[in-house]
């Protein structure tokens, strides 16, 4: 009986981290499936359970939670939109100097700069984005 009561608690638990989140009560629920274990396989009394319940529970928040936290916190990064084309090659369609001009990037025509002043590049010359700045690809002759 002691054993359902713990597999209770475990569960009441699980669901009380999907409302917080923070790892903690998921720690609490993980030690709470250890007593139902040991009370279901071992039949023993409520303050074995207890003490399994709390070194399980103390060994997951001390060893496990921290690094789950880290994991959690520290996810790739993912580029998208303009960040993703920095870096890339264009092909220069209209004349580029420092102030204006048209490349081919990503399959689309965008405007363009060239990255150092007084430099022209020429149509068919191949380029590398630097950066994106609003709508104008900022472009390196190399």
């Amino acid at each position: 009986m002691s054993a359902l009561l713990w597999l209770g608690a475990a569960v009441l638990l699980a669901v009380a981290e999907m409302m917080v989140g923070d790892l903690m009560l998921l720690m609490l629920a993980g030690g709470a499936l250890a007593a139902a274990g040991t009370n279901a396989v071992f039949d023993t009394p409520v303050w074995v359970d207890g003490i399994v319940f709390a070194v399980v529970s103390l060994l997951l928040l001390l060893v496990v939670r921290p690094v789950a936290t880290r994991h959690l916190l520290s996810r790739p990064r993912y580029l998208s939109n303009t960040e993703a084309l920095e870096g890339t090659g264009a092909i220069v369609t209209e004349v580029v100097d420092d102030r204006d001009g048209r490349v081919k990037l990503a399959g689309e025509i965008w405007s363009a700069r060239a990255l150092e002043p007084g430099a022209r590049i020429e149509p068919g010359e191949q380029v590398t984005v630097v950066r994106i700045d609003g709508a104008v690809a900022i472009v390196w002759r190399g």
